[in-house]
């Protein structure tokens, strides 16, 4: 088992230096050292509400402007409760458990 990180593309294990850089033999991407070590910095990048706060799964939060809403019969109303969110995968957005849409941060407020 070699030394060397996870290729930050596809995951695999078997990466090897080629030189100056780290390569991937299964999807080919290569990458500087310290490249790797900023993306995993950056997945556990925290995400924040309209007002700066940090956000957590479990957390309630409050619409704080009126959304529409595709596909919807209508708009999610400011001052609607949030209750007991998911932080997604998608950038920017947390995910409402009970009507299963999400949310971008920036119109929310941590309760």
């Amino acid at each position: 088992m070699s030394d060397f990180p996870k290729c930050p593309q596809c995951g695999a294990e078997d990466t090897y230096h080629d030189g100056t850089l780290l390569v991937c033999p299964h999807c080919g991407h290569e990458w500087n050292e310290g490249e790797a070590a900023v993306g995993e910095a950056e997945e556990g990048e925290v995400k924040r509400d309209g007002n700066g706060n940090a956000l957590a799964d479990g957390d309630n939060v409050v619409v704080i402007k009126d959304l529409p809403v595709k596909g919807g019969s209508g708009p999610i109303k400011q001052g609607t409760v949030i209750r007991d969110i998911r932080l997604g995968d998608v950038a920017d957005h947390v995910y409402d458990r009970k009507s299963g849409i999400y949310v971008k941060t920036q119109f929310l407020r941590k309760q």
